[in-house]
Order: C-alpha cells, then sequence, then structure tokens
C-alpha cells in the first residue's frame, strides 16, 4: 500500500522509540512538517530558533539515547550547525532532517552559488561534522539512508546525523514494501578473542604490579551501555577512581573509591592522585587539554598509562604519552575483564587509598570565606546549597561556559541517580534554555535544575516562550556577575582594560526579572547570602518554570586552577597538573608529592 514519503519518515522515527521531536516549521519543509502534525506517536515541540531545535534534540539524546530535530531549508539548516557541532564533538547520537528545494532547482555541478529559493548545499557544509549526511534525490532509497543514519549514529563513536530531503522527494507516494533496506556488515566478535584476551592480561599483570593505580572513567562508559560493568569492575579490583567531566554523573560524590574530577580546574585531591598514581587505567576518554592542561608529557608523568578509546585518532594523538592503548569499545573492554578478573591478585593498597581520601577531605572546593554574608553571592557556596538540596532523581543541566559554569562544575556533588551534563568540548554560549527544555521532556518532565551565566542566558533567551508554553518544571538560576566574567578577567589579566565585556565597556543585559514577566513566568531575584539556603529552597519548591536571579560576586576568583608562575630568572612558565593555583606553600606542596617534583614547582 502507498503512503507519502514524509509519512513514512515519521512512522520510522516513531518506530525508533522517539516520543519527541523539536523542530520550527518552514515552506522548504512543508511536507514533512504536515506529516510530523499528522503521526500520533511523536509529539513536535516548537522552538523559535533552529539552534534551539538542535541544542534541544541534542540534550534530548543524552537523557533518552537519541535525539531528532527537523527543520526548512537554507537558513533552517544554517541555524543549527552549532549544535550539530556539540553533538559532534561530545559524541550524541541526533538525527537532523532538512527540507531542501525540489530536485530541479538544486544548483548541483553547476558552479553558481545558488539556484533555488533559500538554496544551501547544507549537505557539504555539514559533512566535517556528521558521521553520515545525504540529499535524498530517489524516493525508493529513503529507507536504505534512514536505516544507515541511524546505524551509524549510533555504531562505534556515536555522533549526529544528517537526512536532506528536497520538497518534491518529501511529495512522493512510495510503496514500502518495496523499499530497498541497509544491511549493516556483521562483525560478530568471538566470545574468546585471542586479542582481548592478551591486551586484559597485560592490563591485569600492571595492576598486580601496581603500588598506586587510578582508574580514570570517561563519558565513554555511559556511551557504550557499561555502567553495570564498571560498578562490577571497580569493586573487583578496589583501586581509586577519578572521572572526568563529561561522566561526572557515573558515581556519587559519596562513593568510597571516589577521589574526584582532575583537570586544569579541579580539586587539588584530584590531581594529586592522578600525578602521584604509579598506573593509570584510562577508559572512554579522549584526555583533551581541559583534562591534561596543554603540557601531555607531564599528565601522569610518573605513571605507566593505559588508553582504551574506540576512536584510533584519540589514541594516535597521544601516542608518545600513552604506554598501552587499546583501540577498543568501553563495553567490549570492561566487560571482558569482568570475565577475566580472577586473574587479578587483590593486594593491600590501604596506605594508598588513605592518602587519597585524606587529600579529598583535607582540600576541599568550598571553604569557609565562601559562605561568609557578603553583600552578593559566591557561587561556591551557591553550588554547595543547590548540591545538598537536589534530590536523587533531578536533572542539572549547567549552561555553557564561563568562570560561573566552570566554578558551578567543579564545586557541584553528585547524587546517586542524578544526570549531569552540559556542552563539555564546544561550550557554545546558549545551551542552556534549550538543553534543559530537551532534557526535561526526555526523562518525563522531571524536575531540571538549569546553573546558567547571565551573558549566555541571552543568546536563546526566546526559548523562554516555548518553556512557558510547555510549562515544565525547570528551575533557573542565572548567575548575574554583570557580564561576561571570564572575558572581562582574561581582558584585564592581559591587556589591563576591557571591551565588550561589561556595561563600561560597552555590552549592556537586560532585567532578568522583567523579562520573565514579559514571557508570564514566575521569577525573583537573590540579592544576597542572608538565608541563602531558604531562599534556594524556595525557588526549588516553586511549581513550574522559574527564572532565579542571583546577584554574584562580580570577579570571584576561579580556583583550585592550573596556571602560569614566573620562576626565578623571571620567566612565565606553565605548572604542571598536581600544582594549582593559588599556589600552595612549597613545604606543603611537597609533602603532598610522591614522584620527583618538576623545577617549574622548585
Amino acid at each position: 500500500m502507498k503512503k507519502k514519503l514524509s509519512n513514512y519518515v515519521f512512522e520510522f522515527i516513531s518506530a525508533l522509540g522517539i516520543k519527541h521531536v523539536f523542530t520550527l516549521v518552514g515552506g522548504g519543509a512543508m511536507h514533512l512538517d504536515d506529516s510530523l502534525g499528522q503521526c500520533k506517536t511523536i509529539k513536535y515541540v516548537c522552538n523559535l530558533h533552529e539552534q534551539a531545535c538542535a541544542i534541544s534534540a541534542e540534550a534530548y539524546a543524552r537523557i533518552s539515547g537519541l535525539g531528532v530535530a527537523l527543520v526548512t531549508t537554507g537558513p533552517g539548516g544554517t541555524n543549527t550547525i552549532t549544535g550539530v557541532v556539540g553533538s559532534w564533538q561530545d559524541s550524541t547520537p541526533c538525527i537532523f532532517i532538512s527540507g531542501q528545494v525540489k530536485r530541479s532547482d538544486l544548483m548541483k555541478d553547476k558552479g553558481v552559488r545558488q539556484m533555488g529559493m533559500q538554496e544551501v548545499d547544507i549537505v557539504t557544509l555539514v559533512s566535517s561534522v556528521t558521521k553520515y549526511a545525504v540529499t535524498i534525490t530517489d524516493p525508493s532509497s529513503i529507507r536504505y539512508h534512514l536505516e544507515k543514519a541511524v546505524h551509524l549514529a549510533k555504531a562505534g563513536r556515536p555522533g549526529p546525523v544528517w537526512i536532506d530531503i528536497p520538497l518534491d522527494v518529501q511529495a512522493v507516494d512510495i510503496n514500502p514494501d518495496e523499499l530497498e533496506g541497509f544491511q549493516e556488515k556483521s562483525e560478530a566478535i568471538p566470545k574468546d578473542d585471542d586479542q582481548l584476551n592478551d591486551l586484559i592480561i597485560k592490563v591485569i599483570d600492571l595492576l598486580n604490579s601496581a603500588e598506586r593505580p587510578v582508574i580514570l572513567a570517561g563519558n565513554g562508559i555511559r556511551l557504550s551501555g557499561a555502567q553495570e560493568y564498571f560498578y562490577t569492575l571497580i569493586d573487583a579490583l578496589n583501586v581509586p577512581v577519578l572521572l572526568t567531566w563529561p561522566a561526572m554523573d557515573i558515581l556519587p560524590d559519596n562513593y568510597p573509591l571516589l577521589v574526584g574530577r582532575p583537570g586544569s580546574i579541579a580539586p587539588r585531591g584530584a590531581n594529586f592522585a592522578l600525578q602521584n598514581a604509579d598506573l593509570i587505567l584510562m577508559i572512554g576518554t579522549r584526555l583533551d587539554f581541559a583534562l591534561t592542561g596543554y603540557a601531555p608529557e607531564k599528565f601522569g608523568r610518573g605513571a605507566k598509562k593505559v588508553m582504551v578509546d574506540i576512536d584510533p585518532c584519540e589514541l594516535d594523538k597521544l601516542k608518545n604519552h600513552i604506554d598501552l592503548p587499546i583501540c577498543m569499545d568501553a563495553k567490549r573492554f570492561l566487560s571482558g575483564f569482568c570475565e577475566r578478573i580472577d586473574r587479578y591478585k587483590r593486594r593491600d593498597i590501604s596506605a594508598w587509598h588513605n592518602r587519597c581520601q585524606d587529600w579529598k577531605q583535607r582540600y576541599p572546593v568550598v571553604l569557609p570565606e565562601h559562605r561568609q554574608n557578603n553583600d552578593k553571592v559566591s557561587i561556591y557556596y551557591l553550588t554547595e546549597i543547590i548540591s545538598e538540596e537536589l534530590q536523587s532523581n533531578d536533572l542539572v543541566v549547567p549552561g555553557s561556559s564561563g568562570f560561573g559554569i566552570e566554578i558551578f562544575l567543579l564545586a557541584f556533588k553528585v547524587k546517586k541517580g542524578q544526570r549531569v551534563f552540559n556542552t563539555t568540548a564546544l561550550g557554545a554560549m546558549g545551551f542552556g534554555i534549550p538543553a534543559a527544555i530537551g532534557a526535561c521532556l526526555a526523562s518525563g518532565k522531571k524536575r531540571t535544575i538549569c546553573v546558567d551565566g547571565d551573558g549566555g542566558f541571552q543568546l536563546n533567551i526566546q526559548e523562554l516562550e516555548t518553556l512557558h508554553r510547555l510549562n515544565l518544571p525547570i528551575k533557573f538560576f542565572v548567575l548575574n556577575n554583570k557580564g561576561y566574567a571570564s572575558i572581562r578577567s582574561m581582558q584585564n589579566r592581559y591587556f589591563g582594560q576591557r571591551m565588550g565585556s561589561d556595561a563600561d565597556s560597552g555590552m549592556t543585559l537586560p532585567d532578568l526579572v522583567k523579562v520573565a514577566a514579559a514571557y508570564n513566568l514566575n521569577a525573583c531575584r537573590i540579592n544576597d547570602q542572608v538565608d541563602l539556603r531558604a531562599q534556594v529552597k524556595r525557588v526549588l519548591e516553586m511549581p513550574g518554570p522559574v527564572i532565579c536571579d542571583v546577584l554574584m560576586r562580580a570577579d570571584e576568583a576561579r580556583a583550585p586552577s592550573l596556571s602560569s608562575a614566573q620562576n626565578k630568572n623571571g620567566l612565565m612558565v606553565s605548572k604542571p597538573l598536581e600544582d594549582l593555583w593559588p599556589f600552595l606553600k612549597r613545604e606543603e606542596f611537597f609533602a603532598n608529592m610522591i614522584i620527583p617534583p618538576l623545577k617549574e614547582n622548585l
């Protein structure tokens, strides 16, 4: 029985278990729009900017496993690219579907810049940031390309895919029974894989001989669905565990083996554990500069390093610094390890455990001075209170980047069952509002907390209307530090003056309480730290969506963090990860070092 191709597309999407599609309608996608509107098993969410569609779909995928956005041709497609890049860099599986001009209007290889109205060669534009991108010119190939796109979005290292459908193709009647499907290549892995066995034996032998081992766990563990194997393994190995920021919600902060989240902005204890280790087993982390610092040769320099990653390019970029690279899916590695765990000889490393936990307790991120009453609010103290007041099933979606968000991620303490994520790699301003909407919908409308900077909050501010329309239980804490605090700090440090980062340098922001009122949203303002806990609880307990404007200490220091210092010769040198700013007194610092300090530490 024949049916319209655009109807087939959304029946296919529905069969994947997708319950929501994020969209902004347009003439170039009119048949797709109509079919989505008629699909009784999918709710369409009308965003007010295509970038928001893409980011909402990305966040939806973080919770549900797959997100979908539908946009029109030309600017509809180009507006999504920031969200597509975020999905690409954070390995998030998403399907982006776009309308396109009819086939006879395509410019193809004519050498012109445009033929059809609003025509853009979107496939060429997004090909470098998607796993698969195709324009459907043959209606009978629609099933093949949809199935291939979904397979590639989820297979291997996940990521976004793009299906571009010309206007006349959308309207064609097709017979689904006659469509050719995609046949993925079967690469069955033998249960008793010799290579896997040899590699795991090598890792176990390294663990058996290590005195100060740590496991560094990344988001690849969640992406591969290997959490249960991971929990089994770390309990069996009984070694200290570190988490990357993208994987910060894999374990709660009170987990006995967890030391913290190391990196260039990190608790001192986590970095001391990492840098003093003699073996680092890294699973599902790409080791970006935010984690290693800008001198990878100093990263874990006293340790043998084992890196398990599905992407050979990520292994190759650090080939001179990794002792045992293992190109493998985290789930395959962890499940295989669990099957061979009897070879591991559990040793007494209690002294190392005690040292790691001592570091964790002795160097907290939130300090007494952060809790002192002040005219304005400390992001450290605000984060501590939000952490303590949230429930185990809450969603936490920090905004994009900047000092406030970095400090929030640094100081936040995860509870068991919570999901916490942000745009880790790209750090795009404007992530917060649409991401909170997408995540909240994917979770079945759980209470969602979004902490965002006042600068980033303005990008995609139009989505407050989407929030109002959907009446989602999202509580926004907007960190009002009068502009772009991280840029302001950088400008003052390097140039001694400001440009476009606050009101004094030409950039202003509106009154958020008034903005919220224009969108018919509940809003309030926190002016100081007097009864801060009660003020936070009041926001969390308010029904529906809430915008809370929090007046912050405008230029609060971001610490502990990696920095540079002037040596005895007057030269600026980058410090290794163990030596974070504010710098400890040298006597105290040396007492924390097991491996020999570098000359930069002297």
